[in-house]
């Protein structure tokens, strides 16, 4: 009951969880960390950000602004070799970003803030 109210409070916050995968983003995040984003108002050059992935619908890509610019967000990942960002699929709008990663809540050894 506590994870069920836990998670309304989070949507109701603008909140949402999501799960790193692959390695564009090492040494920042790991497969496999569990993260707390939330929307806000004002993206900044370096926020680590949650983003509709423009090639695959209903799918989240988790990178770096490098540039925020009239409406559009450039993305990189910090591992470039293995990043797939907007040097391949161009700046996306930033309608498209869902929130700011901000913490780290799993695995528990490497908990805290994200930057």
């Amino acid at each position: 009951m506590a994870a069920v109210l836990l998670a309304a409070a989070l949507r109701a916050l603008g909140a949402t969880r999501v799960v790193v995968e692959g390695t564009s983003m090492r040494p920042t995040l790991e497969p496999g960390d569990r993260l707390l984003v939330v929307r806000t108002g004002r993206l900044r050059r370096g926020d680590l950000v949650a983003v509709a992935d423009p090639r695959y619908p209903g799918r989240l890509l988790v990178k770096r602004a490098a540039e925020v610019n009239s409406g559009w967000v450039e993305l990189r990942g910090d591992n470039p070799e293995a990043s797939t960002d907007s040097r391949e699929f161009g700046a996306v709008p930033v309608s498209e970003v869902r929130g700011r990663a901000v913490r780290r809540y799993a695995p528990s050894h490497r908990r805290g803030a994200v930057r």
